[in-house]
């Protein structure tokens, strides 16, 4: 067999991709995103619920301010390195499907527990220290969940179709924060804020168990991706965990680097715009809590609207342009849509949906680039690590860099300035990522366009 398989002949059908012409095709690509979608919402509705819960958790835990609370947030995230060294080798090692299994009970549980802890004036110090601990138990499990399921989505999308059954995986995580935002909302207009302050924030947290077992349920109903069973029946899987994470540092460091460099952008522009944004709303521009929640789910309902054709261009265009669009879209786009949004309501939800368009662009790409970017061998891992470390370093301090930011500066475009220098970044990382759009990613070399991307009669096989 080749290196590469897929890049001679017509690849062995037991190793194929589900057909997305045939029925039972159609039906197992749409159980593999159900099965990787889940977890990602799961992993969002905890941002979601934590982000826009922010106050009663500082009040009920933290009561010296909100930084702490943000920071509390950001803490998860330094774990998540640790997560993708650990969960990413075992994934290429032991397979996708069992670690995924693992990583959706360890983040869902985290989260469930999280609405049981007592607060601050019943066991002291010890509440906010078993906050943070859960946090870094969901930051450790997500270390391993979005990588491992990006990876097992684009191992089942057909190759012509990667970037339209990818972009499902972000749907989910767009319906994971608007599940947990408007749950809050519903909850705090039913109970009124003394309740919500006194024990209705709880209630949020307690719905990630069912969203979990759901999960668990799904992906055990699942093969292993076909692209890993080829290499696990034909032993080209690394010997060890350990072996494979040192493959891929030594041989695929480029890789890596610029993977990184488009993680910096994505994130910054992430968590800037959907999770610091109603902290933003509310203490910097002085919008009611109501209203701001209002405002980020109209917006996130516009974004999950158009992340399925915006994956489908993208199988047609290619990666590179859409992403392109996207980060010089941004940087132009940033300042004058932030001015806008310090208006009023109107400005804000113009500014959001309009900065959230740009953003869809890149991030509906992100499950088809992103695997597409190593081989199968070391695809979970260098997945994984990359997109942690970057997210740990820039992605998840975003709401408490722009919140301190703004405290010492008084300067409320800080948001603004920090997605266009993180954008700035992407583009000079973007010119090092090869375009992969209509590309196999079988086999045990680094997977490249080398034919038409959609276009002629000649097309990757699916």
């Amino acid at each position: 067999m080749s290196s590469n398989a897929g890049d001679h002949g017509e690849p062995e059908a037991e190793y194929s991709a589900p057909s997305a012409d045939s029925p039972e095709g159609r039906k197992t690509i749409r159980r593999a995103i159900g099965a990787s979608a889940i977890g990602n919402a799961t992993e969002w509705y905890d941002y979601g619920v934590y982000a826009v819960a922010v106050t009663y958790i500082t009040a009920n835990f933290f009561p010296g301010g909100t930084v702490w609370a943000l920071a509390t947030f950001a803490i998860s995230f330094l774990v998540r390195p640790l997560g993708g060294l650990v969960w990413g080798p075992l994934g290429d090692r032991l397979g996708r499907k069992a670690v995924l299994a693992l990583t959706i009970v360890m983040m869902a549980g985290s989260t469930t527990v999280i609405g049981l802890l007592p607060n601050v004036d019943v066991i002291g110090f010890w509440a906010p220290g078993l906050l943070i601990f859960l946090r870094m138990v969901q930051g450790f499990s997500t270390g391993g969940e979005y990588g491992g399921a990006a990876t097992f989505m684009a191992e089942y999308s057909p190759d012509k179709k990667r970037g339209f059954f990818g972009s499902f995986l972000e749907f989910g995580t767009l319906f994971g924060f608007v599940l947990g935002t408007a749950f809050v909302l519903v909850l705090s207009l039913i109970l009124g804020e003394d309740n919500m302050m006194a024990w209705g924030w709880r209630i949020p947290f307690l719905l990630a168990a069912p969203m979990g077992l759901i999960g668990v349920y799904l992906r055990s109903k699942m093969e292993d991706t076909p692209v890993f069973r080829e290499m696990e029946d034909t032993q080209q899987l690394e010997q060890s965990a350990t072996g494979g994470l040192k493959d891929l540092v030594l041989r695929y460091w480029r890789p890596l680097l610029a993977m990184g460099g488009l993680v910096i952008a994505l994130n910054v522009t992430n968590y800037t715009l959907l999770t610091y944004m109603p902290t933003y709303l509310e203490t910097q521009i002085n919008l009611s809590k109501d209203g701001s929640l209002l405002l980020i789910i109209i917006g996130e309902l516009c974004m999950m609207a158009i992340i399925p054709f915006s994956g489908k261009i993208s199988d047609k265009v290619g990666r590179r342009p859409m992403w392109a669009v996207s980060l010089i879209g941004l940087i132009v786009a940033a300042i004058p849509m932030y001015l806008l949004m310090g208006t009023g309501f109107a400005g804000a939800l113009i500014g959001f949906a309009v900065l959230g368009i740009l953003y869809v662009i890149q991030l509906s790409t992100i499950s088809a680039t992103f695997p597409a970017m190593f081989p199968t061998q070391v695809r979970y891992a260098g997945f994984a690590i990359t997109y942690n470390v970057a997210t740990a370093l820039f992605g998840g301090t975003a709401p408490a860099v722009n919140e301190g930011l703004i405290d010492a500066t008084g300067n409320l475009l800080i948001p603004a300035f920090y997605m266009m220098a993180a954008c700035v970044v992407g583009l000079i990382a973007l010119k090092f990522v090869p375009e992969t759009a209509g590309a196999s990613i079988r086999g045990t070399e680094i997977p490249t366009a080398e034919i038409a991307i959609v276009g002629g009669s000649e097309g990757s096989k699916e």
